[in-house]
């Protein structure tokens, strides 16, 4: 898989769906870290990722402190309003992990901490918008990603 695409505590099922439609697309790896907000057989998760979810490889996750105790020397790097980088100044590698927050605030305070001289940004150009749609900032990078590795 050329990238894996990193859920934290998802909280949107429609979301969900459509990232897990563009895993898919990809050939990327979607891992889901528990609690999610909905139900996995949630009937909007379903219709988002159509009859593309019994295709994309997901590992599910059943907390934040075990993804990281699994997946402990990958290669990660995290996106977050917070960061100070441009997402296209990643240095994007095959099998990469793209760690990204929940809808509502994003990563947690504990993981920015953490790993700041890997925490990059989607540049935002008006003062009146705080963050992107989490699916359409995923596909932004997922596909910066792609090309820079093609």
């Amino acid at each position: 898989m050329p990238l894996n695409i990193v859920l934290i505590e998802p909280e949107i099922p429609n979301n969900t769906g459509n990232i897990g439609r563009l895993a898919l697309a990809s050939g990327s790896c979607l891992h889901l870290v528990k609690p999610f907000g909905f139900q996995i057989d949630d009937t909007k998760l379903k219709r988002a990722g159509l009859d593309y979810w019994k295709h994309v490889t997901i590992i599910y996750y059943d907390s934040v402190d075990d993804f990281f105790n699994i997946n402990k020397g990958q290669n990660m790097v995290f996106l977050s309003s917070h960061g100070h980088k441009n997402h296209w100044d990643i240095p994007f590698e095959d099998n990469m992990f793209l760690v990204f927050g929940k809808e509502s605030v994003g990563l947690p305070k504990t993981i920015t901490d953490k790993h700041t001289e890997r925490l990059y940004k989607i540049p935002l150009y008006s003062t009146h918008v705080r963050s992107l749609n989490l699916a359409n900032a995923v596909g932004i990078v997922v596909y910066e990603g792609l090309k820079q590795l093609s």
